[in-house]
């Protein structure tokens, strides 16, 4: 799952002597290490709702994929405001309101299971507004909190875990909320019975982001400095658009974060279908957790590759693996067409840092100013999912699988395009 960067360079202000700070910051790194791994298991906990709710509502799979619309949609909408918002409080309480409003958004689940689908939409909406301003707020402090010449191995651990919360998620809300749907369909209880399964799961999350939030408002953090560029003046002719690798970069942001979120949503449907697994949705939840464990393993793989192939080629190279194994997916049977498509997980794994770093390449002082654009392209993980979702209920799921493989077409352009990109001049 993709996280969002911030387009500021973030700079500690020591407060205390010098050396006297370093020993706070191991629990301070705890606590926003956690922050990832519970931005990764709520955001993976979509593609469990998605079939759950389109069976306790009878929807159509584009009235389903509203799910995710309006989860990634919240990146597009709140990420402008939430910048203005931690400008004028500060990053630690921006994180603090970030983690209330997504408890907010989870106890709205509660009222959600007897109230219809628009108010599990609006949770959803409420859940991704604070995970948004979160991880505005939180994530400067993973380069801060520790030597400059560490932060890349900080950064990997809490992708890492954050990359353990997607992979448990499917598997934990299988077992809470499919299981338990399962049991209340087969007892011939109403949809609002079924839907209540949700209410136990999302309280807990609600109380465990309140008690983070307590964690995060007590800790002794650095006090960060934003070295802002977005305020800085444009050169004629300087426009950050008249980088032609930044707008293929967002195109691919765009879309890559579109293929991977889609694929995740229809998973268990797909699994489902009787030419392919034909499992209950309880069970297939369980395989999609191979599918983000893919994404997981598969950026260690890719962090050894890189040290000694271009990142542009194995962006080529993972976007053709991609491509091969939907189209695999798309048209093979039982076992072979589960399998190609849970693989693409792993190829999925580098996707995400690497076209970002690639698009923000040379950008000197607009490098703010990309790193915005690119973040908002994520709203991707919102309109793919509608498109393939419309495919799905014209032509079939399996061959709705056509689309993310189309995605992955463009990015294996721009890998190909921009594969010399470090090669020394």
């Amino acid at each position: 799952m993709a996280n969002m960067a911030t387009g500021a360079a973030p700079v500690a202000r020591q407060d205390g002597p010098p050396g006297t700070q370093q020993g706070s910051n191991t629990g301070a790194l705890v606590i926003v290490t956690i922050l990832f791994f519970m931005w990764g298991l709520i955001t993976s906990l979509n593609d469990v709702l998605i079939p759950h709710l389109k069976a306790v509502y009878t929807l159509t799979y584009v009235q389903a994929m509203l799910v995710q619309f309006c989860f990634f949609g919240a990146y597009a909408i709140v990420s402008l405001p939430a910048g203005a918002l931690i400008r004028r409080i500060g990053y630690q309480k921006g994180a603090v309101t970030g983690l209330l409003v997504a408890a907010g958004g989870c106890t709205l689940f509660y009222p959600a299971a007897s109230g219809g689908y628009g108010m599990f939409l609006l949770a959803l909406f409420v859940l991704a507004s604070g995970i948004t301003v979160l991880q505005v707020a939180a994530n400067p402090y993973v380069a801060v909190l520790g030597p400059a010449r560490t932060a890349s191995s900080r950064l990997t651990l809490t992708q890492a875990f954050n990359s353990l919360g997607t992979t448990i998620g499917p598997a934990v809300g299988g077992v809470l909320i499919l299981s338990a749907a399962g049991a209340a369909a087969v007892a011939g209880t109403d949809a609002a019975s079924e839907a209540a399964s949700v209410r136990g799961p999302y309280l807990m999350l609600a109380g465990l982001l309140v008690v983070l939030a307590v964690l995060f408002l007590a800790a002794k953090l650095p006090t960060i400095v934003a070295a802002d560029d977005d305020g800085a003046p444009v050169a004629a002719g300087g426009s950050v658009l008249a980088h032609r690798h930044l707008v293929l970069g967002a195109i691919g942001i765009f879309l890559y974060v579109g293929a991977e979120v889609s694929i995740g949503s229809f998973l268990i449907n797909f699994i489902g279908e009787p030419q392919i697994a034909g499992l209950a949705h309880a069970d297939a939840a369980h395989y999609v957790s191979i599918y983000w464990g893919g994404a997981m393993v598969g950026r260690f793989i890719g962090f050894a590759v890189m040290r000694v192939v271009s990142p542009g080629k194995t962006l080529a190279f993972n976007s053709v693996a991609a491509i091969v194994l939907v189209l695999v997916g798309t048209f093979a049977q039982g076992d072979i067409a589960m399998w190609a498509i849970l693989a693409v997980g792993l190829c999925n794994s580098i996707m995400f840092p690497t076209i970002f770093s690639m698009a923000l390449h040379g950008l000197g002082k607009h490098t703010g100013q990309g790193s915005g654009i690119l973040c908002m392209a994520i709203v991707g993980g919102a309109l793919v999912p509608f498109a393939q979702g419309a495919l799905a209920d014209s032509l079939g799921v399996q061959i709705s699988f056509l689309l993310p493989a189309a995605c992955y077409a463009f990015i294996l352009y721009f890998g190909a395009r921009y594969a010399s990109m470090y090669a020394p001049k």
